[in-house]
């Protein structure tokens, strides 16, 4: 084919599509100019352009559709809201089973309630708090100087013990290694230094509180004949505590005192005595012997306090005491006196002992030669104590008085006073006693925890638990807020553009229609109780009304006096007897809309999510089926014209040659 005749097929082309063509640009590629004469790709492309009409339509369609699935997304998601609202109002376990406890003394006592609890008020009486018990180590001049050699056993309630050596090379080396060395037992406490200006101590404490959890220490005894305390800070004063002291006059207990002194402790040591038990009675007059002569007509009797065997001897003119002791001794031989029972003259007196062990005898006279036969109720301790101070504080030494026989204290070197007893927290609920371990106390109101901040023997305490007013005005807020967003997406959808005179995407969608008739109907539920009568009926005995736009309202003040006043009945509108009230109601209208599985959403949105693809696969194939081939047939087409084109200048000079022409910009004739 000759570029002229290729050139006019194009011109001439009978193809769909006709692209503008310039033809002042192929005039001049025809005249020889050496510009293109025809714009290949823009021309295929205006081709190709007007070749996809239909795939534009398509897409617009798809645009519809992409934006139907955004706005029926917002409305699903909003109605999910409401329908999870109403799942909250619904169940046991929601706000509107939500309990609040308020206390009449909330500086002793507060508590909680868990969801669910029965409402109701309750009487507590808080006695005394659970503590943990508690002790503290002498003073001592550092946290690392050296320990007095001695030993401690710790004793738990729980029956556990262990016992730590204290001094040079022991476990207890310091204070700090005896810490250490307590908290290695696992005992359930728990061992820290405490340092200030005067010096450190050990402070021991129970991890918990309770009886259960109590603790003693107890030290190894000290043995001798002098003892010295510890020092103890100037202006310190003494806990509550026990000394025991063993001299050979016998054994005391000395209770010392919050706020005593250690010079009160040494008057209570100086003033103890050992109460005796009678088995020794001495006359008074002395200058006694053996032949000195009674009074005739007295009498000396004898009664064994165990057995109750007597002797009675009346003095016969001529009687001396040796007679009165040699009628003892026949007495004991007769079987009517017990065997120790005897009478001697010792240093001028008269002297009658024996007796059962512990109860001993009793001894009377009236012989004015003999005087009164005295027996001494209590001796004297045999030690003697003395207050004094260092440079370090205040001290206590305790001596023989004596200075030779030796006496026994459970205090050592090194010793601990009692802080604190570990006790159980004692109250009373309702007129029940109840012990606790600890100061937070389940199981006394089912339901409720009681926390125990301090203690007021007989001043009872109030406890009201009543339904959670905040948490189910929020919860039915939160429900009225869902709603007014969900019907907002609704409504949108049926409001008409004026510019455009259209509705919304999903004007007419089946789905959304239905949905609007359905929200509406569902709040004309009116509660209707099998029994007796209610305060809440509808919504609007909550304050909930609907305007003209379909959105509701709250009147905070009618909600508050319905939760205040009747929060049984607003329960029972929302749940029902049997939760089948409100809530299931409109829960059960929207999950025919919610559904995963079978919901009006799912089904919508995966017709609208079929046609998408529908279209998309009709795109592709159209792409694939038309528009490749033209555009390789258009490319073809027009490369082959402009070739032709650009050619043309020469196949004219040779038709002009052959025909003896001369162009015309040459002629001269």
């Amino acid at each position: 084919m000759s570029s002229v005749s290729a050139v006019n097929t194009l011109l001439s082309s009978t193809a769909p599509t006709t692209p503008a063509i310039d033809l002042s640009s192929i005039l001049a590629a025809s005249s020889g100019a050496s510009t293109p004469g025809i714009d290949v790709t823009a021309a295929v492309a205006a081709g190709i352009y007007a070749d996809r009409a239909p795939e534009r339509a398509w897409q617009a369609d798809q645009t519809t559709l992409t934006s139907q699935t955004t706005a029926l997304t917002a409305i699903q998601t909003a109605t999910e809201a409401v329908a999870t609202d109403m799942q909250s109002l619904n169940t046991l376990a929601g706000p509107l089973a939500s309990r609040t406890v308020t206390s009449s003394d909330s500086n002793d006592l507060t508590a909680t309630a868990a969801t669910g609890t029965v409402s109701g008020t309750h009487t507590v009486v808080v006695n005394s708090l659970a503590t943990m018990g508690s002790w503290y180590s002498d003073l001592e001049s550092s946290a690392t100087a050296i320990l007095p050699t001695s030993s401690l056993t710790i004793a738990t309630t729980a029956g556990a013990t262990a016992t730590i050596a204290t001094g040079s090379g022991n476990a207890g080396d310091t204070l700090n290694d005896l810490a250490t060395a307590i908290n290695g037992q696992n005992l359930g406490i728990t061992a820290t230094v405490v340092s200030d200006s005067t010096g450190s101590r050990l402070a021991i404490i129970s991890n918990t509180s309770g009886t259960a959890a109590d603790f003693s220490i107890t030290s190894a005894n000290y043995t001798g004949t002098s003892w010295t305390s510890p020092d103890m800070p100037t202006g310190s004063t003494l806990g509550v505590n026990t000394v025991t002291l063993t001299s050979a006059a016998g054994t005391v207990n000395i209770a010392t005192t919050s706020g005593e002194t250690y010079a009160q402790l040494a008057t209570a040591i100086n003033n103890a005595t050992i109460p005796q038990v009678p088995t020794s009675y001495t006359s008074t007059q002395g200058l006694l012997t053996a032949d000195t002569l009674l009074t005739a007509g007295s009498v000396t009797s004898i009664t064994d306090n165990s057995t109750g065997e007597t002797f009675s001897f009346i003095a016969a003119s001529g009687d001396t005491v040796d007679d009165l002791n040699n009628a003892i001794a026949a007495a004991v031989s007769a079987g009517s006196l017990p065997a120790n029972i005897a009478g001697a003259i010792t240093s001028g007196n008269e002297v009658i002992s024996g007796g059962s062990a512990g109860k001993g005898i009793a001894v009377s006279t009236n012989d004015s030669v003999l005087g009164a036969m005295n027996a001494p109720a209590s001796i004297a301790l045999g030690l003697t104590a003395t207050a004094g101070s260092d440079a370090n504080g205040t001290n206590l030494t305790i001596a023989s008085s004596n200075g030779v026989t030796p006496f026994t204290i459970n205090e050592p070197a090194f010793g601990f006073t009692q802080a604190v007893a570990g006790a159980n927290a004692s109250l009373t609920v309702d007129g029940v006693p109840i012990q606790s371990a600890s100061n937070t106390v389940t199981g006394a109101i089912s339901g409720v925890t009681l926390s125990l901040l301090g203690a007021a023997p007989g001043s009872p305490i109030s406890l009201t638990v009543a339904s959670d007013a905040s948490q189910v005005s929020t919860a039915i807020n939160q429900f009225v807020s869902d709603y007014n967003t969900a019907i907002g997406l609704v409504t949108a959808q049926f409001s008409v553009n004026t510019t455009t005179n259209s509705q919304g995407v999903l004007g007419t969608d089946p789905t959304v229609v239905s949905l609007q008739s359905a929200l509406e109907q569902a709040l004309n539920y009116v509660n209707t109780p099998a029994t007796g009568t209610t305060t809440v009926s509808t919504l609007s005995d909550l304050g909930i009304t609907m305007g003209d736009d379909g959105t509701l309202a709250v009147d905070t003040t009618t909600l508050d006096n319905a939760l205040t006043n009747d929060p049984s009945d607003v329960q029972s509108f929302f749940e029902g007897t049997a939760l089948n009230g409100f809530a299931n109601s409109l829960y059960n209208t929207l999950n025919a809309f919610t559904s995963p599985s079978n919901g009006a959403f799912e089904v919508d949105l995966s017709s609208i999510a079929s046609t998408n693809a529908s279209l998309t696969s009709q795109i592709n194939d159209f792409e694939t089926g038309y528009i490749a081939s033209q555009q390789t047939i258009l490319t073809a087409d027009y490369s082959e014209a402009e070739t032709a084109l650009q050619q043309l200048p020469a196949e004219m000079a040779q038709l002009n040659a052959l025909l003896g022409l001369t162009p015309t910009g040459n002629n001269n004739g």
